[in-house]
């Protein structure tokens, strides 16, 4: 593969210093609790499919754009010095499986895996370019049935996507426009994960913040 160019504001604040000191990562946190979409609305896509919770996983069905789109109010989702990290599968389909949308500064941009035919991974847009046409830009397989887990990274230097611990871009971004695709993903704004053309499931969808050392 080519590797291209809250609870209450107290608790997180305590959590994030607190493992900055002690020099350790802050633990992972929870956005989906394996039994409903508590915290979760479905995305407002025109001819989704069906949204469902079963065996553990979120089940996203077949249509055009189908997705969650995070509204849990105890959590204003951060915007940068964050990581999220979803495991997800894509069960049948022709494009991609996990298009995730996250915050990046004062934007939003969404990481593609298995779009354009099923193979390309990137971001889309960065300076205008989607993720077919940009240096994040590579093609992958993924083998329908598999569990991927799916981290990115946020800081306000730079973006870093891995696909089962392997890196598969990272990206400066200081002076570059940061931006959605034209149309629908916008739905999925602050926090939020689609297929396209594809049925999917995704489990263990959670987040952290970073210690100051990892802010770069």
């Amino acid at each position: 593969m080519r590797i291209p160019g809250a609870g209450c504001r107290p608790a997180y604040l305590a959590l994030f210093f607190g493992a900055s000191l002690l020099g350790q990562q802050p633990a992972w946190r929870p956005l989906f609790d394996g039994k409903s979409l508590a915290g979760w609305r479905e995305s407002d896509f025109f001819g989704a499919g069906k949204v469902a919770v079963e065996n553990g996983a979120i089940q996203l069905g077949f249509g055009a754009l189908t997705g969650i789109t995070w509204a849990g109010e105890s959590l204003p989702f951060p915007t940068s010095n964050y990581e999220i990290r979803i495991e997800a599968a894509k069960i049948k389909g022709s494009d991609f499986f996990a298009g995730i949308t996250f915050p990046v500064g004062d934007s939003f941009s969404t990481w593609i895996n298995g779009g354009w035919g099923g193979e390309v991974v990137g971001l889309s847009s960065i300076d205008g370019a989607d993720a077919a046409h940009n240096e994040t830009t590579f093609s992958r397989k993924f083998d329908p049935g598999r569990w991927y887990t799916l981290r990115l990274r946020v800081t306000r230097r730079a973006i870093a996507a891995w696909i089962d611990d392997e890196l598969a871009f990272e990206v400066a971004i200081a002076g570059r426009s940061i931006s959605l695709r034209e149309g629908e993903i916008e739905h999925s704004v602050p926090f939020g994960i689609a297929a396209y053309s594809t049925v999917a499931s995704v489990r263990k969808i959670e987040w952290r913040p970073l210690p100051k050392g990892d802010q770069r």
